[in-house]
């Protein structure tokens, strides 16, 4: 074994070790990538590395649209955006036995469409749906499940941070990117409301009727979501704004939408300019460390050799794609789905290219895999937010209750590898 081959497999395995001991991500990437780096090429190259690369990122325009879309989910949230996408939810299909999980699946695909994140999506929607299910008799771990599930449509219905930093890190337009995880999006709320019925149909309970003058009023308070989605995703097809535009676009009019309805003031904006700039912070840390372990892939060649080495198995194409997606859904029992893309995406890239499969395509495949790890054990982020949320609640339960999305996932997983026009007509629609 040559000695780059034993810097790389020392360095997983430094990796991986600090992984399993807590290390931030970030910082276990950044040390890896420059004590592997130095290894090989020494530390005056190493150390410039360090010195170039975080400057590099903070600073680059591509990645500014991170920052904004994160403000606009928090403004969002502060706002009170997702109570009403709820309320209206509840309006219209709270009537039908099952209708509050229905109507918690609508709002947290509403939700995803100007927040971005699946943690947060999670998150809100606990503290606004859970206490409603439960004043109406259902299951903690039905309920909970449901919200857990739901909460993962933040990172694939755009405008999603996870497909912006995949954008970043395989150099693929972020706008085709958004534009691609519309259908799969939609499709993923269907399904989700199949299951709820399918699943537990009979056993939930209906929730109170409501008037079709008050179903009507209830559509009118979720105006500012609707205007912030064509806003942001129309403008962006159309090819009026850039990706980034758009986002300080819709961090602008979420602010000014929520003065100007008396939900912002000067202390609350403040607040949620601090917030965002917390999670900003972690997930550049995060791509900082990715950028000095890419150094560290490049020069031991890493990515070249795992290519060469899937190619030679002769699996075909699908077959050495399955193996790529088994291997991130192990690796989502342990890492969240952040590390996975940053950490995983550059080794395997360079195989999926290779191997002719479109790169838009495998972003929004991609994400949808990791999505299973924000609900399956022993990690399940989604379902830890819940349950730090409610405490009163039994982790075992919610994940029993999130295994029947968990099937319909991989369900809808293997139509979009079967069918690929889902994911990427729209995209090729694009001006």
């Amino acid at each position: 074994m040559s000695t780059p081959d034993l810097v790389a497999l020392a360095g997983f395995l430094a990796l991986f070790a600090m992984i399993v001991i807590r290390v931030p991500v970030g910082v276990a990437m950044g040390l890896v990538g420059i004590g592997g780096f130095a290894a090989i090429a020494g530390w005056g190259p190493a150390l410039n590395l360090l010195a170039i690369s975080p400057l590099r990122t903070v600073t680059d325009y591509n990645l500014s649209l991170i920052p904004m879309f994160i403000l606009m989910g928090v403004l969002a949230t502060n706002s009170g955006m997702s109570r009403e996408l709820f309320r209206a939810g509840q309006a219209w299909l709270g009537r039908y036995k099952g209708g509050l999980a229905l109507a918690t699946i609508g709002a947290c695909g509403g939700f995803a469409a100007i927040c971005g994140s699946s943690v947060a999506t999670a998150a809100t929607m606990s503290k606004i749906a859970l206490p409603e299910m439960r004043r109406f008799g259902y299951r903690d771990d039905v309920a909970t499940g449901v919200i857990a599930a739901g909460g993962t449509l933040g990172i694939l219905i755009p405008p999603s941070v996870v497909l912006a930093v995949y954008a970043f890190i395989t150099e693929q337009d972020v706008g085709q990117l958004f534009i691609a995880g519309i259908v799969p999006g939609i499709l993923a709320v269907i399904m989700y409301m199949a299951t709820v019925r399918i699943a537990y149909g009979r056993e939930l309970p209906a929730g109170e009727p409501v008037s079709l003058g008050d179903r009507f009023r209830s559509i009118q308070g979720i105006w500012a979501v609707l205007l912030l989605f064509v806003a942001i995703i129309g403008g962006i097809y159309a090819g009026i704004v850039t990706p980034t535009e758009a986002a300080a676009a819709g961090a602008f009019l979420t602010a000014l939408i929520g003065v100007m309805r008396g939900r912002l003031n000067a202390s609350s904006i403040l607040h949620c300019l601090i917030e965002a700039l917390r999670t900003t912070v972690a997930i550049f840390t995060v791509l900082i460390g990715a950028l000095l372990f890419g150094y560290f892939l490049a020069i031991t060649q890493t990515p070249q050799k795992i290519t060469s080495i899937l190619i030679a198995m002769d699996l075909g194409n699908y077959g050495t794609l399955l193996l790529i997606l088994l291997f991130f859904v192990v690796l989502g029992c342990i890492l969240d789905a952040m590390a996975m893309i940053i950490l995983l995406v550059p080794i395997v890239f360079p195989v999926i290219t290779q191997l002719g499969f479109d790169p838009i395509w495998f972003g929004v495949i991609i994400v949808m895999t990791v999505e299973l790890g924000l609900i399956t054990p022993p990690v399940g982020m989604n379902v830890f937010v819940i349950n730090s949320i409610a405490p009163d609640t039994n982790l075992f339960g919610i994940f029993r209750g999130v295994m029947p999305f968990v099937l319909v996932d991989l369900l809808r997983l293997a139509l979009l590898i079967a069918f690929p026009a889902i994911v990427l007509f729209l995209p090729h629609t694009m001006q």
